[in-house]
């Protein structure tokens, strides 16, 4: 039996794992689904790495060799720092963005690269607090654009405002956990620039057909792939 602990990205929580979970369930094996203090302005990678690791704690700790860590998107950026202080058999960055040690995702950015398609920041909405929020019809366009509709429509209505200091502050990363690490390229993702991702991937890239939120669109595939590598 292998323990999957699925770290969501920005804006969503643990509900968003549900129909994989079931699947991986289903397969006999075990899930952990993160809930990250998204709405949390103090809270950065170290913090949700803190998550990471405390939800991973109790009651029963897998064993390092039956963990693998699964981070989405903006959870790319946590789940590193959490292998680099827990051992885990694998590490999987699933249509995710990637730290650099030490340096910020915004720094890079403004450097030039760019780990997300242009034009993002449209569908976003900055709240009084600094939070950004999606609007609810960009949402369905960007993250969930193969997503059986009823179902897309009760996500957008899920999402919550998103924080960022995780990607304005410099990541707690000291190096690249020494761990065998495959990144999923969802190959009609609106959000992760693919070109981006082909030449930053950490070990191993492997591709999934459809949108940025496989975990909807297609929880059996998914599943199939985690559980096969």
């Amino acid at each position: 039996m292998t323990t999957y602990a699925l770290v969501h990205g920005g804006w969503h929580g643990a509900w968003c794992w549900d129909l994989l979970g079931a699947e991986l369930t289903a397969r006999g094996h075990r899930v952990v689904a993160v809930d990250l203090p998204a709405g949390d302005p103090a809270a950065g990678a170290a913090e949700y790495a803190e998550v990471v690791l405390a939800a991973l704690a109790g009651p029963v700790p897998p064993a390092p060799d039956e963990l693998v860590l699964v981070g989405h998107s903006l959870g790319g950026l946590t789940v590193p720092a959490a292998a680099e202080r827990r051992p885990v058999r694998h590490l999987v960055l699933l249509a995710a963005m990637l730290p650099e040690p030490g340096v910020s995702v915004d720094d890079r950015a403004r450097a030039g690269e760019r780990q997300t398609r242009r034009g993002l920041g449209r569908d976003l909405v900055e709240r009084p607090d600094g939070a950004l929020a999606w609007d609810p019809a960009a949402a369905l366009g960007r993250l969930y654009p193969d997503s059986p509709p009823a179902l897309a429509r009760s996500a957008a209505a899920r999402l919550r405002p998103q924080h960022f200091r995780v990607t304005a502050e410099p990541s707690p990363l000291t190096g690249w956990p020494d761990v065998p690490s495959t990144y999923v390229l969802c190959a009609g993702d609106r959000v992760i620039d693919d070109g981006w991702a082909r030449a930053h991937v950490p070990d191993r890239l492997v591709e999934l057909p459809g949108d940025h939120s496989p975990f909807l669109a297609r929880p059996a595939a998914l599943a199939d792939l985690l559980t096969g590598l």
